[in-house]
């Protein structure tokens, strides 16, 4: 350069810098204009190394930043040759400490790239950083300087990035002279290329200053919006940080995230419609193609003969067959929702961040839509966050996370699992009118795998049409899996969860998933079981219902020694956790009769109480278990059972009770009233003139009498009408009256006796003699003989009682344990087949409701009616009656 020229670029003032600048433009010009291109280069270089790096002079740079902008104009259509050498330095000064040669900078380079043009697009991704950074420069004239940089780049990469390719890389010129032509179909690369760009997105997308967030959201939206680029496949590089950045204070950068992710999303959508619709032409072009082949087979040739309308048809079908199909713009887009799916779940578990957890949930919903196959396998995943954001204190994430467990709930019921469920009539649900009630048999048959559900198909199978797939959800080759392991530990462990509705909602899936595929539930449910048993103990009773479900649930698709190992450990946790029985065992146990077999549960609960060496929550166990007896709606049908003794069934159902009832006094007294055994009743109110008489026990008696009014024993009061049939049930009654103190209970009961008194009184008048015929159509010689020849051995369960109840004495003596005398339980240990005789049917016995109870010993022999004095009061002839049952437990009454 002339001296002169570079005095006037070196000075310190703008307006003779540019006049330097001007000189110099023209300079080049007449250079390139004579094709001197050393020299060219050679006062390019002296503008780099003299005034453009020359760092610690701020006005020499400034000189050489204008004077390699006049260079770039004077260039004008050589300049792709010299960008290499004049980019740098300006790209340099971006980063000088000194605001007026940044600023000097921008206006260079808006310079150098408005010429430049698509050439500039080389240097993009350097321009982009550097943009990046001056977007959050402190001096207000640099982001000024920079936003118009910024506005020309964006101009020209939306013309330009797509198709441009640089001069440099073009081929040369096509000579005719030259042999061999260049080849067209090697595909040129462009000046701009988005592969190497978002490696410095990925980098600049966690930038947490708003006016960089601002400038990368522009830039995002924008290269989105250029069809060619699809940056929609490199989503998953970015989409982390812009889900960041809605949770951004500043609204601005809000409100255009926002935007962005929306337009994203209705790309994706977009894709996957083409693709869906696409698929669908094809099958349909398929079933085109098999018809014409159809019409074309011989056997369908003579019904063509008829018409030509049908022909000109297959014609046209025909050439659309032939024809080729159209490109759809979007259809070779492919969207990695595997990786998006990833950063999805991965935002959820931020629960402090509200507006990405709730744009997350929104795009996990439109995926279940779009790909629901590809969302399956992030199920435990995803169900590991969005169960407790259904607890949220925010209204609108409660919405948002309900949404997507519904979807994804019935997403998931909707997977076929032929190969991992139960024949089609072995699916858990009511049991056939010819099986059990509890559902036993089915259930084996489902779980066994047994030879005889395997059966080879018909004809008319092999022909059927495979099944269509849900219509919700698009058709995919391969039938999609959950990992049913990842998904039930994901659930457990959110039974610690704090908030209730978490919980209820993760047992609502484990119900689900059992019940969809309970083989592979209980493959692993070892771990589980124990965590659904402590649950139990949960404060929210909707959660110990659903937890009841569960277990219920699992026990009918279980084999029965799954079934009794239920029963044993929740046995034990009623033993260790007191508090619960009281609280919650009374829910438990009728949510579980709801469930499964009232009758299965009370026999295996009964026969584990029976070897119970606690006898003191044994007796605790027992009374709970007859209170529900007694009173639960739910066990209205086990009532009838038990009052039904002559089928041998419901016998042995009564003589497992009594066994096990034995620990708890009155307990076994109600039953026996309940089966109607009301001599038995009388004999166990005998051996309850030898036990001691304590206030839980008269407390237990107190309450027995008032549900004695209730509804339940208004058989056993309209019985009263007939003291004939039942004599001993005026003596189990007037027995407890002797055993009560002066109470409200005594006062309720002695009302009930006192009226009926009269009808008692005619049960002791004379008996007619021999010749006399039996107007009554009740046999007593046929009643007795059916109880010493009844199946229940009466005596032997008398036995067993008294021994129960000793052994509980010298246990309260002892202060607990184990009885010394009786280490393993002596002779409470009863076989059953003892107690119930194996013998062929019920002829002869004459027992069940409305007979006397029976059995082979003892037989207790009532006293002969006294005589009938001339004008007797009833209450008077009452006390005759039982006057040895008064003197028997009067003083252990006076002394209770």
């Amino acid at each position: 350069m002339d001296s002169a020229v570079q005095r006037a670029l070196n000075d310190k003032l703008y307006d003779k810098r540019k006049v330097g600048a001007l000189e110099l433009e023209r300079l080049i010009r007449e250079l390139v204009a004579q094709n001197d291109f050393p020299r060219v280069e050679a006062v390019l270089d002296q503008l780099c190394n003299d005034f453009a790096y020359a760092v610690h002079q701020p006005h020499a740079r400034n000189g050489g930043l204008i004077g390699l902008a006049a260079a770039a104009i004077a260039l004008g259509p050589v300049l792709a040759k010299y960008l290499e050498v004049i980019v740098p330095p300006v790209l340099a000064c971006f980063t000088d400490q000194d605001a007026r040669v940044r600023y000097y900078a921008c206006e260079a380079m808006y310079n150098i790239a408005k010429v430049a043009k698509g050439e500039i697009l080389k240097y993009f991704n350097h321009i982009f950083d550097a943009l990046c950074k001056l977007g959050a420069d402190s001096e207000l004239s640099v982001k000024n300087g920079a936003e118009l940089l910024d506005r020309l780049i964006k101009d020209i990469v939306s013309e330009s990035a797509a198709t441009y390719v640089s001069v440099l890389e073009q081929p040369p010129a096509y000579d005719e002279d030259d042999k061999v032509a260049p080849d067209d179909s090697v595909e040129l690369p462009t000046a701009f290329s988005l592969k190497r760009f978002i490696p410095l997105l990925r980098d600049r997308i966690y930038a947490l200053n708003p006016f960089t967030r601002t400038f990368l959201v522009g830039w995002i939206t924008l290269l989105d919006s250029i069809p060619d680029l699809e940056l929609v496949t490199y989503l998953p590089d970015f989409l982390g940080g812009l889900l960041r950045f809605l949770s951004d204070s500043n609204r601005d950068v809000h409100v255009a995230t926002q935007g962005c992710l929306d337009k994203f999303l209705n790309e994706i959508k977009r894709i996957a419609h083409i693709k869906k619709g696409i698929v669908e032409s094809k099958k349909s072009k398929e079933g085109k193609r098999k018809r014409v082949d159809s019409i074309d087979s011989g056997s369908v040739r003579p019904q063509l003969e008829e018409g030509d309308e049908l022909d000109s048809d297959t014609a046209a079908d025909d050439d659309d067959l032939d024809s080729e199909d159209d490109w759809v713009p979007g259809q070779d887009i492919q969207i990695n929702y595997k990786a998006i799916l990833e950063i999805l779940t991965a935002t959820i578990d931020s629960p402090l961040e509200e507006d990405s957890l709730l744009e997350s949930l929104r795009w996990i919903v439109e995926f279940l839509d779009i790909c629901p196959e590809e969302v399956l396998p992030f199920t435990p995943k995803i169900l590991a966050h969005l169960l407790p954001a259904m607890a949220s204190g925010v209204e609108s994430i409660r919405q948002a996370a309900a949404r997507v467990n519904t979807s994804l709930l019935d997403y998931v019921v909707s997977l076929s699992d032929e190969a991992d469920m139960p024949p089609p009539s072995r699916i858990p649900g009511p049991p056939p009118p010819g099986d059990r009630q509890d559902g036993t048999t089915s259930t084996r048959a489902s779980l066994s795998g047994s030879r005889e559900e395997v059966r080879s198909p018909t004809p008319a199978q092999v022909r059927a049409p495979p099944r269509t797939p849900t219509p919700g959800f698009p058709p995919t080759q391969p039938q999609p899996d959950l990992d049913y392991a990842a998904a039930v530990n994901s659930l457990t462990l959110l039974f610690l969860n704090d908030h209730e509705a978490t919980r209820v909602a993760a047992l609502t899936w484990l119900i689900m998933l059992h019940r969809k595929a309970p083989r592979k539930v209980l493959a692993f449910n070892d771990g589980t079981f124990p965590a659904l048993l402590k649950t139990l103990s949960d404060p929210a009773e909707a959660v110990v219902t659903k937890d009841l479900q569960l277990l219920s649930q699992i026990s009918r698709n279980s084999e029965d020694d799954y079934f009794t190992n239920f029963m044993v450990s929740l046995l034990q946790l009623f033993s260790t956790d007191r508090k619960l029985l009281e609280t919650r065992g009374n829910l438990i146990i009728r949510q579980l009769c709801t469930s499964l077999s009232a009758e299965r549960i009370y026999r295996t609960l009964a026969d584990c109480i029976e070897k119970e060496e606690d006898v003191e929550f044994a007796s605790i166990m027992v009374q709970h278990l007859n209170n529900n007896l007694i009173t639960a709606p739910e066990l209205a049908d086990l009532r009838k059972r038990l009052r039904n003794l002559e089928t041998k069934d419901g016998q042995t159902f009564f003589v497992t009770l009594f066994r096990s009832w034995c620990y708890n006094a009155v307990a076994t007294f109600s039953l026996c009233l309940l089966a109607q055994a009301y001599e038995q009743a009388y004999n166990l109110l005998q051996i309850f003139a030898e036990l001691e008489m304590t206030v839980n026990i008269l407390i237990q008696i107190d309450k027995l009498v008032q549900l004695l009014e209730s509804p339940v024993f208004t058989y056993l009061r309209l019985q009263l009408l007939e003291p004939e049939r039942y004599p001993h049930l005026y003596k189990c009654l007037y027995g407890l009256l002797m055993l009560l103190p002066q109470s409200s209970a005594f006062a309720a009961l002695k009302n009930r006796l006192n009226s009926v008194s009269s009808i008692g009184y005619l049960h002791i008048s004379p008996r007619p003699n021999a010749t006399t015929p039996n107007v009554s159509n009740f046999d007593r010689p046929n009643r007795l003989k059916g109880r010493e020849e009844g199946i229940i051995r009466w005596g032997e369960l008398l036995e067993k009682f008294r021994a129960v109840q000793e052994r509980a004495r010298r246990l309260q003596r002892m202060g607990g344990g184990r009885d010394a005398d009786d280490p393993a339980g002596g002779d409470l240990r009863i076989a059953h087949s003892s107690t119930v005789d194996k013998g062929p049917g019920l002829e002869g016995a004459g027992g069940g409701p409305g007979r006397a109870v029976r059995g082979p010993v003892p037989i207790i022999k009532e006293a002969p009616p006294a005589k009938p004095e001339p004008a007797p009061k009833p209450r008077s002839g009452l006390g005759r009656q039982f006057g040895r049952l008064g003197g028997a437990v009067s003083g252990r009454g006076k002394r209770a």
